[in-house]
């Protein structure tokens, strides 16, 4: 009798299992987008503090700029219904809208919006910064003529043309002045409260941000371009990749963004899905902390670039996520140099190293987010750079220990990943060619370079230069010129690899298009 309630329990779990593994498909409700990725660098939904690529994609829906930049980088209107640029700024003409609290958005909460962001000094700011906008300038320099004219004088260190496309990031989005004033909180701007919370003029709203677990969108009904045709968006962290498919398989996701090489194979040519394969622009990059020997030494920095298997890892490790590059620029942009000689050669490495004083190698640990495909990447740097001498500890982390100690210059190595503000070659080059003070006072962790403690003033001022060109063939001489300086100076922020962002879809999505800087807008989604 026990052995057959014995039987009896195991098949009844047996069965259990089995219905769990079931290939019969559940379905997603039909307004209502289900996404599933990793969250595991969504810090804060505060679009003058976030900067990270995840948080960006969900603030792009929150908030509208004064301008859009499409797939292909033409520049269009969003909250600025016009603007006419002159040798000395731009003056935006605002449509009528209103943000979702009912405010109506007019030209005192654009001034707002850029006084907060630069005053607020975060993250953010540092594109910005980095053409001459500060804090200390910025009332004088961004004004409102009338309640819907704005005007932004430059500063003196860009042009129009390439201003436009800052003002088109997400950090440039403006926020609900009223709304925020409200919020405020011994002078914090109201960040405190936006962290988790939105007051933006966007087609969603944010119903709940639970770190690690879940982000909630709702429609915003009276959104000025029409309601969204999902009332619902759900975003599900769901950073282990198996999961993430079997769920995407089911039908309890709608699409997948955070699949390794293996799992996304599986859906290649497979019925009743798509994949999309989207260029960032951006890299996936070795950073080396040259504030600390041994790495502040070029000749080290040049072996370790010498001691990396690029090839080996673009086909056993990226596979969709990306293809060996090592200059910052994709290949395939106007004016665009050949990547360097830098391939896996062990008797190099081994050389400089002893040209470097360190025959006999070294220890570094290294830091990376616990993610597809970071992790992996980590563990395939440390095997390589194990052929040449160096031993490489990995201290895996979640995404607000990392980004706080590479802010922090707290590590050795840390594998981070960047994005392109523009499609040229300044857009996806400048945040490694641009270290204004690389002092530990100026504590300008908003910058990418600085953070690596990385001193490149030659670099830093022909990036400049590149950013005050009008004429567009003197700029491209000036960009082929950087990207070979950067060569010759053996980078601290050593791209590895051109990053691409793979999502898979159920085939009932129909409208999404992912965007090259992961701000995709999904009013227009629809499901059938």
């Amino acid at each position: 009798m026990k052995k057959s309630m014995i039987r009896l329990a195991f098949t009844t779990v047996l069965g259990a299992m089995l219905v769990q593994a079931s290939p019969i498909a559940a379905k997603t409700p039909n307004d209502q987008l289900v996404v599933g990725t990793s969250l595991a660098q969504v810090l804060s939904l505060d679009p003058h503090q976030a900067t990270e690529a995840k948080a960006n994609e969900i603030m792009a829906n929150l908030y509208d700029r004064l301008i859009s930049v499409d797939g292909s980088g033409k520049v269009s209107p969003q909250l600025a219904e016009r603007w006419e640029t002159d040798d000395k700024g731009i003056t935006f003409h605002l449509r009528e809208a209103n943000f979702a609290s009912g405010n109506p958005v007019t030209s005192a909460d654009v001034v707002y919006s850029f006084s907060r962001l630069l005053k607020m000094n975060q993250a953010a700011a540092a594109n910005l910064k980095r053409v001459g906008y500060n804090a200390e300038n910025v009332d004088k320099l961004v004004s409102a003529p009338d309640e819907k004219t704005v005007r932004i004088e430059l500063s003196g260190e860009t042009t129009s043309e390439l201003l436009l496309y800052r003002l088109a990031m997400v950090i440039a989005s403006i926020v609900d002045s009223k709304e925020l004033k409200s919020h405020e909180v011994d002078g914090d701007w109201g960040n405190a409260w936006l962290r988790t919370n939105s007051a933006g003029s966007g087609p969603f709203t944010l119903n709940r941000w639970s770190p690690n677990e879940i982000i909630i969108l709702e429609a915003n009904k009276d959104y000025v371009a029409g309601e969204p045709k999902m009332r619902r968006v759900i975003v599900r962290h769901v950073p282990e990749s198996q999961v993430e498919r079997l769920m995407l398989e089911r039908g309890d996701i709608d699409i997948a963004s955070a699949l390794t090489a293996a799992d996304l194979a599986t859906f290649n040519n497979k019925e009743g899905f798509q994949i999309q394969r989207v260029p960032t622009g951006g890299f996936y990059v070795l950073s080396m902390n040259a504030g600390k020997e041994p790495l502040s030494n070029p000749k080290v920095r040049e072996a370790i670039a010498y001691g990396i298997d690029y090839k080996g890892m673009e086909k056993t490790i990226m596979g969709p996520y990306g293809r060996a590059r090592t200059v910052p620029v994709p290949e395939n942009f106007e004016y665009a140099i050949p990547s360097p000689d830098w391939k896996l050669d062990v008797p190099k490495a081994k050389a400089l190293l002893k040209e470097a004083g360190y025959e006999n190698g070294f220890t570094l640990n290294l830091k990376t987010i616990a993610q597809t495909p970071r992790i992996d990447l980590a563990t395939a740097i440390q095997a390589s750079l194990s052929q040449v001498g160096i031993k490489v500890n990995i201290q895996q982390g979640n995404g607000s220990d990392v980004i706080a100690a590479h802010r922090a210059r707290d590590f050795d190595l840390l594998i981070p990943q960047t994005g392109a503000y523009m499609p040229n070659v300044l857009g996806s080059m400048e945040q490694f060619s641009s270290n204004p003070d690389n002092s530990l006072a100026a504590n300008n962790a908003g910058n990418f370079v600085w953070r690596s403690a990385w001193d490149i003033p030659e670099l830093t001022a022909l990036t400049a230069k590149a950013s005050l060109e009008p004429d567009a063939k003197k700029r491209g001489e000036i960009y082929t010129e950087m990207q070979e300086m950067f060569v010759a100076q053996k980078p601290a922020v050593l791209p590895l690899f051109e990053r691409y962002e793979p999502i898979v879809l159920n085939a009932r999505v129909k409208d999404y298009v992912g965007h090259p800087s992961q701000t995709t807008r999904l009013e227009n989604v629809t499901k059938q």
